[in-house]
């Protein structure tokens, strides 16, 4: 927690000085008091009037004398700022707390204290605290709520002096303030077996190697402590010693998050625009699948910004709560970042995107190697463009969801994971009936959802669409 202090000494006493700054510090009551003072000591001169003299010396002399007692006030405070939580998503609450302690031998008078908060954040905080007794302290807090995701600074915490009669006003200030992080909006989504049959890792890895026969299964040599449960019969009586399956070690499960940010991929202003619904949805994509284990790393068109770490979910809404649109007019400088992720064997890339062009929808679909399960979420599009482009995307083995705006994903998530199921369920079906003579991409059609016919013809195995 940030502490500043604001202290002072004596110091010489320089009259004129004291005079000038106590000149600066009258507020409007006190110029008016000094205004009808001078004029008073005026017309006394004129009129020949003594005792409009002596009052016309008195009027004036107060505010004079006020600012000179405030302006030599030497408090000693400390400010402390506690913000909770220092976090949020677009439209909660957060709390302030400060507290202000007097470490000073003397008390103080009537302060007028306001803590500097961005107008976007809410409304001032203003406070009138009384006379604090040395060594005493004082806790104000106050509630903001953001509407506009962002990094905002809260603070420094602002002390003005004043004298009893409100003639003069003096300010101060302290150095620290305290950052406050606002996100995007993050909607639940339902969990489901869908990402884990997309992580291409631990058990989905496991299930995804034994659907494709016992003759594939990578097997090696026993070593000691392995579990006998792991033995590879087949191969160990093929090799004369004991061998265990690869397939069952623990893998970590990676995958990729893809945002599309170009200006001229987005339209519209302020919240409802596309550009800050697809930041919500690849906030709440990003979110899911981090808390389920899934180890991410974020990409955008202008090229990869981070790596897996242990602390994704902070990173990313980090990054996310600052995102701007982009000048760039092509994906393809953070597509060849997700190719070179995909081939470093990523069980999922989920790309998150606005409006494609013709020639986008070519990147994006030429994008997708190897064994990786690549899922487009296409954002506020035209209903006819994005059905143009889903066509495309899944003809090229992407699994493609449609969605209006942030609230509307829960629902395609869910209707993807249902598709999911009910595409593995027909392929494994299929590939029972049909035996051997079942083409040997037809592995790759139950782990992607998509493959080929005999006749080489795209076989569609998740639509992507609610049922």
């Amino acid at each position: 927690m940030p502490t500043s202090r604001g202290t002072g000494g004596a110091g010489p006493f320089r009259p004129w000085r004291a005079v000038r700054r106590a000149l600066g510090s009258l507020t409007t009551r006190g110029r008016s008091f000094v205004a009808a003072g001078i004029t008073a000591i005026a017309c006394a001169f004129i009129l020949g009037e003594r005792d409009l003299l002596r009052a016309g010396v008195l009027i004036l002399a107060l505010p004079l004398l006020s600012g000179v007692v405030v302006s030599r006030t030497r408090y000693r405070l400390s400010c402390t700022r506690r913000a909770e939580p220092s976090r949020l998503p677009v439209g909660h609450e957060a709390q302030v707390g400060v507290v202000l302690q007097n470490i000073s031998r003397l008390p103080t008078g009537i302060l007028l204290v306001e803590d500097q908060v961005p107008y976007t954040l809410g409304d001032r905080a203003r406070f009138v605290v009384d006379r604090i007794e040395p060594g005493g302290g004082r806790e104000m807090v106050y509630r903001i709520r953001p509407d506009v995701r962002g990094r905002y600074q809260v603070g420094p915490l602002l002390v003005r002096l004043a004298d009893p009669f409100g003639l003069v006003e003096l300010a101060r200030s302290f150095t620290t303030s305290n950052r406050l992080t606002v996100t995007p909006p993050i909607v639940p989504l339902p969990h489901g077996r869908l990402t884990g049959s997309w992580t291409g890792g631990g058990e989905s890895r496991a299930r995804t190697i034994s659907t494709a026969g016992e003759d594939d299964v990578a097997p090696r040599e026993y070593r000691h402590g392995d579990d006998l449960r792991r033995v590879h019969w087949r191969s160990t009586a093929r090799r004369g010693e004991l061998m265990v399956r690869r397939e069952e070690q623990q893998w970590q499960s990676r995958g990729t998050l893809f945002l599309d940010t170009r200006r001229i991929a987005h339209w519209g202003d302020g919240a409802s625009s596309s550009f800050e619904q697809a930041v919500s949805v690849a906030a709440s994509i990003g979110v899911q699948l981090g808390r389920e284990g899934l180890g991410l790393r974020y990409v955008t068109d202008e090229g990869e910004t981070f790596s897996p770490t242990t602390a994704f979910e902070g990173a990313l809404l980090d990054s996310l709560a600052v995102a701007r649109t982009s000048t760039g007019r092509s994906l393809r400088t953070g597509l060849a970042a997700l190719r070179t992720t995909a081939r470093d064997g990523d069980g999922l890339v989920v790309g998150v995107f606005g409006r494609l062009t013709a020639e986008d929808v070519q990147d994006v679909a030429r994008s997708r190697q190897g064994t990786a399960t690549c899922v487009a979420v296409l954002v506020g599009d035209e209903e006819h463009a994005a059905a143009r482009a889903a066509s495309v995307l899944r003809a090229a083995g992407w699994r493609v969801l449609t969605v209006d705006s942030a609230a509307s994903l829960p629902a395609a998530w869910a209707g993807a994971d249902q598709a999911s199921e009910n595409s593995r369920l027909r392929a494994v079906r299929d590939r029972a009936g049909a035996g051997p003579a079942t083409p040997a991409n037809g592995s790759a059609a139950d782990v992607n959802g998509a493959g080929t016919d005999g006749a080489g013809r795209g076989v569609q195995g998740v639509q992507g669409e609610t049922p």
